[in-house]
């Protein structure tokens, strides 16, 4: 009998202190945030949907964007910087805003997959090959982002919208375990991309039900 009430015993501290630890790691990645780039993510997000709700473009033509989320993480772990993520982030902005102004005559995806073709490329050559969760990791992610922007541009205005969506929740996964692990990109970037990945999924899904 006592000798059960040891293993009880045991047993208890042992679900107290694993719960104990999961909550120090709650606590510890919410007093991580830092709030600005949610804003900015929020606001920014705000800023591109505007043209969804205005029925100018549809969720599919927002591909690039699953594209640009892997190409930030992607050129940080070519470079082995966090915050390249952030010129990273800028340069696939203003490849996105040319090819929408006619600047460039195709879709920018092709663009920025390109892009992340020479990054992969230039890290290798560099021997950023380590860790398995640096470059190597960041290039099939690259791919399998790429492949669903490349994708969504072929099917349907609304299969392409939902794809693109889904792509976008995938991500914003992603943000969330690198910015708890806090690798790879800037915990900045990695907060901001996930409120703009999050509210721009939702906004793609209510317009395309509405369609």
């Amino acid at each position: 009998m006592k000798q059960t009430d040891n293993v009880s015993s045991r047993l208890t501290q042992t679900v107290n202190a694993n719960a104990a630890d999961d909550a120090t790691g709650f606590s510890a990645s919410w007093r991580t945030l830092q709030w600005w780039p949610a804003l900015v993510g929020a606001g920014f997000a705000t800023f591109v949907a505007l043209d969804l709700f205005r029925g100018t473009e549809n969720g599919g033509d927002l591909a690039s964007i699953v594209a640009a989320s892997g190409l930030v993480y992607l050129a940080a772990a070519a470079m082995e910087k966090p915050r390249i993520a952030w010129p990273a982030f800028f340069l696939s902005v203003i490849i996105i805003t040319a090819a929408k102004m006619g600047i460039i005559g195709f879709d920018a995806t092709w663009v920025l997959l390109g892009i992340a073709a020479l990054l992969a490329g230039y890290g290798v050559l560099r021997g950023a090959t380590r860790p398995i969760d640096g470059l190597p990791l960041q290039t099939i992610a690259m791919v399998l982002f790429g492949a669903v922007a490349a994708i969504a541009l072929h099917l349907s205005e609304v299969v392409g919208a939902y794809l693109v969506a889904a792509g976008l929740f995938a991500h914003a996964a992603w943000d969330v375990y690198h910015h708890r692990v806090n690798k790879v990109v800037a915990r900045s970037m990695a907060e901001f991309c996930f409120v703009l990945d999050v509210s721009l999924a939702v906004a793609i899904v209510i317009v395309t039900m509405r369609v």
